[in-house]
C-alpha cells in the first residue's frame, strides 16, 4: 500500500460523507466536513480500538508517524496506549514524584544503598533496562496487574532468572509506594505464576577427598599475588559466603579467643555470626597480616585498601589453576565443607548449619543464637583445617568424630 504524502494529506477535501486516506500500520487520516484527524485501529485483548492521534495541521503527517509508532511499541509491550491516553489525562495533576521512576529511585536511595556494590548494580540494571523504559513514566497507582505482566513475560524471553528478580523489585518498589502514600496497593501480589519458575542454582563443588587433596596442592602452587592466595586459603579453611570472606575485616579478628567476629549488617540473615578458627586458619592470617595488616580489609583489593578484593578474585584464580565453572565456584567451598564434615568426619548437621550461618531453629521455631554450639564448633572447625592437611598430604585414613567423645579427624 502505498503511504500518504504530505501534499497529499494537504489536499483532501471534505466530500459528502467523511472518509478516510490509510498511510499504513493502521494509521490513517479521517476527513470530515469540520477538518482532518489523526486516528489509530488497532486490536488489544480481541477488541477493535481506534486512539485519536491529533488534529491536522496542528499534528503534521511527520508528527502523527511519531505518536503512531510509539503507540505501536506500548502495543507490543502488551500496553493499551487508549489506556495510557486516559491516564494521562486523569493525571495531568500529578506530580513527578508519584511516577514509577521517582518512586523506584527513591526507594533505591532508601533501601539500597547500604547493600553491597555487585546487589545495587543488578537492582539499577533491572531498573533502568527492564521496567523504566515501559513503565517509568506511568504513575505507581495506576500500574495495573496485567501491565506488569506484559513487561515481565518480554524480559522472560530473554531471562527467567532477570524476569523473576525484576518482579521482586518492581514488588519492593510498589510496596514502598503504599507505604509512603502513592499507591493503594501491589500489582506484583497477585502475580505468583505468571512466570516460568527459575530452575533450582546448585554451586558446583569437589566433594571427592582425593580431588580435594589435588586442589589443595594446586592452591599451594598459585603464582598470583599473596592477597588471592589468602582469599583461597580462607575460602576453603572457612567455608563461608565468598562476600564474607571478601569483606573480612582485621578489626573483625579476635586473636585472643581465635574467633572471626562477623557484625549482623555484613550477614545474609541480618545476626552476628562467629566462626573459630584453626591453626590453619590462623597461621593464614598471621602470614597476609605482615601485607595488610595496617589496612581496613584482610584481603583488599589491587587497586587500593579502600576496597576488598573483586569478587572475581577467587573465581578467576581457580580458573588460572584449571578448575573450571563446572567443577567449583567459590560459593561451592561451602558445599565442599558441608558434604565432607557430614559423610566423611561425621559431625551433626545441626553444627555444620550453625557454622554455614544457615537459619536453624530449635524445637520451639526461635532462632539459635550466634554462641550455639561454639565450643563444639571450635572442635569441629579444628577438626576441618587438620582433615584438609591430612588431603593435601595424600593421607585419608580419618577416624569419624563421635559425639561425646573427642574428634580424632
Amino acid at each position: 500500500m502505498q503511504k500518504l504524502t504530505a501534499l497529499a494529506v494537504k489536499q483532501a477535501k471534505a466530500k459528502d460523507k467523511n472518509y478516510s486516506l490509510a498511510d499504513g500500520g493502521g494509521l490513517y487520516l479521517l476527513v470530515k466536513a469540520q477538518g482532518k484527524y489523526w486516528r489509530y485501529n488497532y486490536r488489544f485483548g480481541g477488541k477493535q480500538k481506534t486512539l485519536a492521534i491529533g488534529v491536522y495541521p496542528d499534528k503534521s503527517l511527520a508528527g502523527a508517524r511519531l505518536l503512531h509508532q510509539s503507540a505501536r511499541e506500548k502495543l507490543n509491550n502488551g500496553i493499551d496506549p487508549s489506556e495510557i491516553r486516559k491516564v494521562e489525562k486523569i493525571t495531568k495533576h500529578l506530580t513527578a514524584s508519584d511516577l514509577f521512576d521517582c518512586v523506584a529511585r527513591e526507594w533505591f536511595n532508601q533501601k539500597i544503598l547500604d547493600k553491597s556494590a555487585s546487589h545495587q548494580a543488578r537492582t539499577l540494571r533491572i531498573l533502568e533496562k527492564d521496567l523504566f523504559p515501559v513503565i517509568g513514566s506511568r504513575p505507581a497507582s495506576n500500574i495495573t496487574a496485567l501491565e506488569l505482566t506484559a513487561v515481565l513475560h518480554k524480559i522472560q524471553t530473554r531471562s527467567v532468572d532477570i524476569a523473576q528478580r525484576a518482579k521482586q523489585v518492581a514488588s519492593a518498589v510498589f510496596r514502598y509506594a503504599v507505604r509512603t502514600g502513592r499507591a493503594e496497593f501491589d500489582p506484583a501480589r497477585d502475580l505468583a505464576g505468571a512466570l516460568r519458575s527459575r530452575s533450582q542454582k546448585h554451586y558446583s563443588s569437589i566433594t571427592q577427598p582425593e580431588e580435594v587433596g589435588h586442589l589443595l596442592i594446586a592452591i599451594d602452587g598459585y603464582k598470583g599475588t599473596a592477597v588471592v592466595k589468602a582469599a583461597l586459603q580462607l575460602s576453603i579453611l572457612l567455608f563461608q559466603r565468598p562476600g564474607e570472606i571478601r569483606h573480612m575485616e582485621w578489626s573483625e579478628i579476635n586473636w585472643e579467643k581465635h574467633l572471626w567476629e562477623i557484625p549482623d549488617a555484613k550477614m545474609k540473615m541480618k545476626q552476628e555470626h562467629i566462626v573459630p578458627l584453626s591453626t590453619q586458619a590462623m597461621s593464614a592470617l598471621s602470614e597476609i597480616r605482615a601485607l595488610t595488616g595496617r589496612g581496613r580489609y584482610v584481603l583488599p583489593s589491587a587497586r587500593g585498601g579502600a576496597r576488598p578484593l573483586s569478587e572475581n578474585g577467587v573465581r578467576t584464580a581457580l580458573r588460572t589453576l584449571g578448575y573450571n565453572n563446572e567443577t567449583i565456584t567459590p560459593h561451592g567451598f561451602r558445599a565442599m565443607a558441608r558434604t565432607l564434615l557430614d559423610e566423611e568426619l561425621n559431625f551433626p548437621v545441626d553444627w555444620i548449619e550453625h557454622q554455614l550461618a544457615h537459619a536453624v531453629k530449635d524445637p520451639n521455631g526461635r532462632a539459635y543464637n550466634r554462641t550455639k554450639h561454639l565450643a563444639q564448633r571450635h572442635v569441629m572447625m579444628q577438626a576441618w583445617g587438620d582433615y584438609l592437611d591430612r588431603l593435601r598430604d595424600g593421607s585419608n585414613n580419618v577416624i569419624p568424630f563421635r559425639q561425646g567423645g573427642r574428634s580424632n579427624a
